[in-house]
């Protein structure tokens, strides 16, 4: 299953639902809800958030060897929560800078 973030000041960001839901918990938002919001006075909360959360991901990785690549595509086989936040994050400030709620549902 999807869980898809909409705002009016950007294009939809979809995201399997596994991950949807743990950057829905990060927000102190119910990750199991089907549907909600994040008003514009929610915003700047959601922004630090991610903002932290980002940079606490950062720092863990730092202090570890990367994961390799697949040898044949070069592909990184592990994707972070730094780089899945990353898209949430550009959609929250927009939305912020833009006047619009983001809404996300399943």
């Amino acid at each position: 299953m999807l869980v898809t973030f909409k705002s009016a000041a950007s294009g939809d960001l979809v995201m399997f639902e596994k991950n949807g839901r743990e950057l829905l918990a990060l927000l102190g938002k119910e990750p199991e809800a089907v549907r909600g919001i994040v008003t514009l006075e929610q915003l700047p909360a959601a922004i630090a958030a991610l903002r932290t959360a980002i940079a606490a991901d950062k720092a863990r990785q730092a202090g570890q060897p990367a994961d390799e690549n697949d040898a044949e595509t070069g592909v990184d086989r592990k994707i972070n929560l730094s780089q899945r936040a990353l898209p949430l994050l550009d959609l929250f400030e927009r939305s912020l800078q833009e006047s619009e709620p983001v809404t996300w549902g399943a």
